[in-house]
């Protein structure tokens, strides 16, 4: 009776919705937190395996995934573009169309591998001697950065297969198609699970390789989730037609001019958004290792162990792209609206539950590092506390920039999101670190109330509705083809 009164009180009606909206928001949310939950788990249980080594190892695993982070985010945000425009031509299904942006994807997935690794080769040691700073740990600086260089190394064969694999699934999913590539990462972190066992411990008369054996089993499972994708993708297609975009695919990689410079000009902001907002947290990473190799061990298993809790709200985000695009599809500005103010109320309330129970058992996680220095593991609980407190504010901003992304609107969210981070974020954590003698956890927990500052700028424009566009009905593209079949 409590929540029915609740539900049809003036806030109730504004902030939550009815249950065909939760069993909606639920069908799209549960595959993707499953999928990210059991990524994210492997993750957790790969860091406490390379750490089962040396602390040494696991920080220079760490090290290295910062920098393979910023490659990851750029393929992530570089391949958005083309998606978006393969979603219009899907809708109004123009074939040519969609295989031209599958196009633009394979071949921009070649491009972002070479530079990455020729970035990798020849600069990984200062990029990751940038992150050893404790000057009284000498032996383990050294031994750091020999982890780190012999973990980068070998995972540079796994750029490429991790590119396409994106490109695939990025231009599937635009189809509808969701259980092959979410059946391709199970099966990839999987892989990597069982090879992580084997290769860092020698177990089954295998080498003990430690954090090298760790790349080794990335690369494995990367190239697995490439085959199971492509093989599986084009057999479908052989056999009934399934994908369509696929056929002859591969016969040419000429595409339309107005067609590459749109997606472009669209693609652009959100690569170099996700380009300069790893590199920022990269950064952020880097100014926390100033206080010493402890805290670059705490940072990463507060990273890790965080991530598995924030999988909810990180997922969210994604449902509330494809929620709130629906609506404006639609064209009803109203019921854009109260679909974006309900998926954020719910995805706050969840956010709070999932945060108090993080905070509760933040003393218990850090203790299964048991390699890991006691200031180490202390400071991770005082870290992950601090994310706990701050998780409803992450949580808002989150649905804020997807919500901004789903209405076409990247030029915003590049200054929300990677405006953010560089505006306010570094120079903040900067500025403590270099001229204050505060602890890290004062720079840490500051670092994170800052989030609020960004929220105040998410609720104003949520508030204003430029988010509102619709993009999907715009007609240019279908002329464009018009025009170039009549010629």
């Amino acid at each position: 009776m409590t929540l029915e009164r609740i539900r049809n009180s003036r806030l109730g009606r504004r902030y939550i919705g009815d249950r065909a909206f939760y069993a909606l928001v639920l069908g799209l949310l549960v595959p993707i937190v499953i999928q990210n939950i059991i990524s994210n788990f492997v993750s957790l249980l790969d860091n406490i395996m390379v750490g089962a080594v040396s602390t040494e190892e696991m920080n220079g695993v760490s090290i290295s995934n910062q920098l393979i982070f910023v490659f990851n985010l750029c393929v992530f945000g570089g391949m958005s573009g083309a998606t978006i425009f393969a979603a219009q031509f899907y809708g109004a299904k123009n074939e040519d169309g969609v295989r031209d942006s599958f196009r633009y994807t394979i071949l921009l997935a070649v491009g972002l591998s070479a530079i990455a690794i020729a970035v990798l080769v020849g600069f990984s040691r200062p990029l990751i001697g940038y992150y050893i700073n404790d000057v009284e740990a000498v032996g383990g600086a050294e031994d750091t950065l020999k982890a780190g260089m012999g973990y980068v190394r070998i995972m540079l064969f796994g750029l490429f297969p991790f590119a396409m694999s994106q490109a695939y699934a990025g231009t599937l999913r635009v189809t509808g198609e969701t259980k092959l590539p979410m059946a391709a990462s199970v099966t990839s972190v999987l892989v990597n699970l069982v090879g992580n066992y084997i290769l860092i411990f020698g177990h089954l008369g295998a080498p003990a390789l430690g954090a090298r054996g760790a790349a080794v089993a990335t690369v494995i499972s990367r190239y697995v989730e490439m085959l199971i994708i492509v093989v599986v993708a084009h057999r479908r297609n052989r056999r009934d037609g399934t994908y369509g975009f696929l056929s002859h695919a591969y016969s040419h990689f000429h595409i339309p001019g107005w067609l590459a410079k749109r997606i472009t000009v669209k693609g652009m902001p959100l690569l170099v958004n996700e380009l300069l907002w790893s590199v920022a947290v990269a950064l952020l990473a880097q100014l926390y290792s100033l206080r010493g190799l402890n805290v670059v061990a705490a940072n990463t298993i507060t990273s890790t162990i965080t991530n598995l809790f924030n999988v909810f709200f990180l997922s969210m985000g994604t449902a509330a792209s494809v929620l709130v695009g629906r609506k404006l599809g639609e064209r009803n500005d109203e019921s854009s609206r109260a679909c974006a103010r309900q998926i954020i109320a719910f995805d706050i309330v969840i956010c709070v539950v999932v945060a108090a129970v993080m905070f509760a058992v933040a003393p218990l996680l850090p203790q299964i590092y048991r390699k890991a220095t006691v200031d180490a593991r202390r400071l991770a609980v005082a870290m992950i506390r601090i994310c706990a407190c701050s998780a409803p504010l992450s949580a808002f901003a989150n649905c804020s920039y997807f919500i901004l992304r789903s209405g076409g609107r990247t030029g915003i969210t590049f200054l929300f999101d990677s405006g953010y981070s560089w505006i306010i974020q570094i120079p903040l954590v900067y500025s403590l670190v270099h001229f204050t003698d505060l602890g890290i956890l004062y720079v840490f927990g500051a670092c994170h109330a800052a989030e609020l500052i960004k929220d105040i700028f998410g609720y104003i424009l949520m508030k204003k509705g430029v988010w509102i566009r619709n993009i999907v009905s715009e007609p240019e593209p279908e002329v464009a083809y018009e025009k170039a079949e009549a010629e």
